[in-house]
């Protein structure tokens, strides 16, 4: 193995270059359009496109990746996450071509990539799984059958990532939810098999790592808890899991190393278990499935793992594996030490319904303190396209135990400042900072059920006037009086006028008692300012037309005068439009026909969401844009008539 080609893109692309260049190999990255002179082709010795924008047309072809391969001499390929990571029709084709696959072996990923024939390798291994209903179709009609009751989960057979994934809690809601999930496994896996199993309601999500070579040597390297998720997508995850039973932890570990003998696995892999509260080795724990490629999540592993007292390095041992390396050491060589917790980072609107957001990063600020690892494809001007999934980076910390990890981990998200594009960083900060995190009562549900408080704008614009402000003072403008202290200054944002006193330190806005202000310090771009006696910090960008502030991973726009707003049509009820940018996957109406409010218009589909469009009112509906279409952001769609009264 000489030239590594990485079939992947941002965070990951770079996360495994840098251990190939360690190692002493020559990487290639791959591209689209979309990703042209993005980071991870920076950092590659050689950069290779494969084709426009559309992932079918680029980093989901393989004979585009193939092509690639061929172009740039390499000789060896790692998939990544995400993708085609999990496919074994590439694994075949690579291996096909003479080339190295660095994963495990495609009858492995076959037998484990479907959750039903996953379950059948769990029993023959000794391995307990939920009791399910398979092989239901989610474009046909179905029957309640069997033992199972409500409520349900009806999940996609072919695939995971909270793709096809839906909860049912009366019969009523069981076949839209089937031909819903249907749809949405359909257009990500390509094959609409769905399951239908016990819903759990307070279980937790944990995982086992495993590692095994070609020469019959199979380990695990402990497990994570996964549990904080909302819509089934993972955003915080830890290592190793609190408070599970000890006799437990060592099951679920014997179980997930018995299963990667069975299905004869090589490589790096991680074996999902759903744990009921108080769950014991013969009661309450069950296996999901299995994730053939590395895990989103594998640094807190590597931040906890030591083996002989050194961390491990998982893309490094991936590497080994493929080379047909046996491992170097065993099970009584691997140890934890101390806890590590990581948040990812999502271009979304976590207060707006988590809809992915698109855009470019204007100003992007990542923690930089000691101990605190960073794995993103984001910097200022990178471009978030609305093509891809919408993850943007991870943070990761470590302490000597869960809470001082979880301290790092807030501080390290309060230092976090991304301008220019909405992300779910203060829904993270937040989340991490809460009592339910720190009190370890946080399981798979429970985002969905319980809400964070929204951003509060007001210290953030307290924040932007005071530094409008003392910017104009330093620099000589408005404010300074010859031979006496400043002038009060009278700062516009929003149409909101706030006068700001920088000799008495205070900001105040008409109506309201002032909000005392002063500095506190800061250095490298985030600035401490102490607000009616309380210290936070703020990272704050003046602009000519407009004022950025990040506090507690939130960032607030305010327009200046002059500048404009984000452009709002003025749209009455009767209109529909795209909430985010993406692709208008299906219209379910003709123009011109009548409908009625809440019936079904289209779908909308973007970075792996799939959002329904509905009716607003009874009319007539116009349809403004055709199935298939790229439509913009606030794109009119539909518009409905309603006929005078």
């Amino acid at each position: 193995m000489h030239t590594l080609l990485i079939a992947n893109r941002g965070e990951i692309a770079l996360r495994i270059i840098r251990t190939a260049r360690r190692l002493g190999l020559r990487t290639v990255a791959v591209h689209s359009d979309a990703d042209t002179g993005a980071p991870h082709t920076r950092a590659a010795d050689v950069a290779v496109r494969l084709g426009p924008t559309p992932p079918a047309e680029s980093y989901l072809s393989i004979p585009a990746l193939l092509a690639a391969a061929k172009e740039s001499g390499a000789d060896a390929v790692h998939p990544g996450y995400g993708f085609l990571s999990e496919r074994a029709e590439l694994a075949r084709a690579v291996v096909g071509a003479g080339l190295t696959w660095v994963g495990p072996p495609p009858e492995a990923m076959d037998a484990m990539a479907r959750k039903d024939t996953a379950h059948q390798v769990a029993r023959k291994a000794g391995v307990p799984v939920l009791h399910a209903l398979g092989n239901v179709r989610g474009g046909g009609w179905f029957a309640m059958q069997g033992d199972l009751s409500f409520p349900l989960l009806v999940k996609a057979a072919a695939g995971g990532g909270g793709k096809g994934m839906r909860i049912v809690r009366a019969e009523s809601e069981l076949a839209p939810a089937i031909a819903a999930a249907g749809r949405e496994a359909a257009a990500a896996f390509g094959d609409d098999t769905l399951l239908l199993e016990r819903f759990v309601e307070r279980g937790r999500h944990v995982e086992v790592q495993v590692l095994a070579d070609e020469h019959g040597n199979v380990l695990h390297l402990h497990e994570r808890d996964c549990s904080a998720q909302r819509r089934h997508q993972k955003v915080l995850e830890e290592a190793p899991a609190p408070g599970l039973d000890p006799l437990l932890r060592q099951w679920l570990h014997t179980w997930a190393v018995d299963l990667a003998r069975e299905v004869g696995y090589t490589g790096v892999g991680t074996a999902e278990f759903l744990v009921e509260e108080g769950a014991t080795p013969g009661n309450g724990a069950w296996f999901l499935e299995m994730n053939t490629r590395l895990q989103v999540e594998h640094p807190v592993t590597e931040e906890v793992v030591r083996v002989g007292g050194q961390r491990i390095d998982l893309v490094e041992q991936q590497l080994l594996v493929a080379a047909g390396e046996p491992l170097g050491f065993t099970q009584d060589d691997v140890a934890v030490v101390g806890h590590a917790m990581e948040a990812r980072i999502y271009a979304e609107d976590a207060y707006g319904g988590f809809l992915p957001q698109a855009g470019t990063a204007t100003r992007v600020r990542w923690p930089g303190s000691p101990g605190i690892r960073v794995e993103a494809g984001l910097e200022d001007g990178t471009v978030v396209p609305a093509a891809y999934d919408p993850m943007v980076g991870k943070i990761i910390t470590r302490g000597a135990d869960r809470e001082a990890a979880r301290q790092a981990l807030v501080d390290a998200l309060d230092d976090t400042a991304i301008g220019g594009l909405v992300t779910n960083t203060g829904f993270v900060r937040a989340l991490a900072d809460s009592g339910a995190f720190r009190d370890g009562e946080v399981h798979t549900a429970w985002l969905d059920t319980h809400d964070l408080p929204a951003p509060d704008p007001g210290p953030a614009l307290v924040a932007a006037a005071w530094t409008v402000a003392a910017d104009a003072a330093r620099d000589g403008g408005d404010g300074w009086r010859l031979a006496g202290p400043p002038a009060d200054t009278w700062v516009e944002l929003d149409d909101v006028v706030l006068r700001v006193s920088t000799a008495r330190g205070e900001v105040r806005r008409d109506g309201e008692p002032p909000t005392s202000c002063r500095a506190a310090g800061g250095s490298g771009g985030l600035a401490l300012l102490e607000l009616d006696g309380v210290t936070a910090r703020f990272v704050v960008d003046v602009r000519p037309r407009s004022v950025e502030v990040s506090t507690r991973g939130h960032t607030f726009r305010f327009t200046r005068p002059g500048g404009s707003r984000a452009a709002e049509a003025d749209l009455s009820d009767g209109v529909v439009v795209a909430a985010m940018p993406g692709s208008l996957t299906r219209v379910e109406v003709r123009d011109g026909e009548t409908v009625t409010a809440g019936q079904a218009l289209g779908v909308l589909e973007a970075m792996k969401m799939e959002l329904a469009l509905v009716a607003p009112s009874d009319g007539v509906v116009r349809v403004r844009a055709a199935a298939g279409e790229q439509v913009a952001a606030r794109q009119v769609l539909f518009v409905l008539e309603v006929p005078d009264a």
